[in-house]
């Protein structure tokens, strides 16, 4: 590999916070690219960021507040093709998050309840962990996280007691 083609690689990194109080996941509603998506909170890495400084740029952008990094939960382990951006591969990284002030988040109770459907529309709502199921998101990778989670949430709900 050559330097030239090490400048032309065609990545995509985004990073995203599962947030979990009170037995309820944290998603976000969008309207983006004339699509509506469920996903988690957090989004594309800028230049010179690393992935825990996007995360918190994220969820102050998205959620208005800080957030408590736990810990790393998955990193996209295949071939993901962006979807809005022909020509160039998804790395998704994923970490456990806590709010700073969960009581505090605007939110919805209904999938989509924007003011306005329009370019950039965003909001949030709680899914009961109960309830959840990974068919609730858009994208590939956000549902196998989802799976993965919901696999591992009887042994996990002990350290989501808040």
């Amino acid at each position: 590999m050559t330097m030239t083609s090490l400048v032309q690689q065609p990545f995509i990194i985004r990073v995203y916070g599962i947030a979990i109080h009170q037995n309820r996941l944290l998603v976000c509603d969008e309207f983006w690219f004339d699509t509506l998506m469920t996903k988690l909170p957090g989004g594309g890495m800028e230049y010179g960021e690393g992935t825990l400084e996007c995360l918190k740029r994220e969820c102050r952008e998205e959620l208005g507040q800080d957030v408590q990094i736990i810990s790393h939960f998955y990193t996209t382990d295949f071939f993901q093709p962006a979807k809005f951006i022909e020509g160039r591969q998804l790395v998704s990284i994923y970490y456990t998050i806590k709010l700073d002030a969960p009581e505090k988040l605007q939110v919805v109770s209904k999938p989509f309840d924007f003011a306005a459907q329009k370019e950039g529309a965003m909001v949030m709502r709680w899914i009961d962990m109960d309830e959840l199921q990974d068919s609730v998101f858009t994208f590939p990778v956000d549902k196998k996280v989802i799976g993965m989670l919901l696999e591992q949430w009887p042994d996990m709900r002990h350290h989501w007691s808040n």
